[in-house]
């Protein structure tokens, strides 16, 4: 959980459906998508705005001939000055025969009206 104070940017909390960390300002859970009650938000949830500030999308086949390949899903965060705040592995898997995967990343940013 953050060391921020309850109701202050940045806060978070745990989601109750899906137990991932989100945002305490958040009315919906950006992993599993459920709606949350009303909590210690910011603002009214209503007037809130999210916008998606980064999306990447690519997919990636795998020849049917090729021997199997194994792939790590890991997403880092860093500061300015290139400093690893977090790191994630978000998924582990394989591709055997002729099989595709999509993968898309999103920084989506929410801006509180005060």
């Amino acid at each position: 959980m953050s060391t921020i104070r309850p109701g202050q940017p940045g806060a978070t909390r745990t989601c109750p459906h899906c137990r991932q960390t989100i945002l305490e300002s958040a009315t919906v859970c950006p992993a599993c998508k459920h709606h949350l009650r009303a909590g210690t938000s910011l603002t009214d949830p209503r007037s809130a705005k999210t916008e998606t500030a980064l999306a990447v999308e690519g997919t990636i086949a795998h020849p049917a001939s090729s021997s199997p390949w194994e792939y790590s899903v890991l997403v880092t965060v860093r500061d300015e000055k290139g400093k690893e705040l977090s790191r994630h592995v978000a998924s582990v898997g394989v591709f055997t025969g002729a099989v595709e995967r999509s993968f898309t990343l999103a920084v989506e940013v929410f801006k509180p009206n005060s």
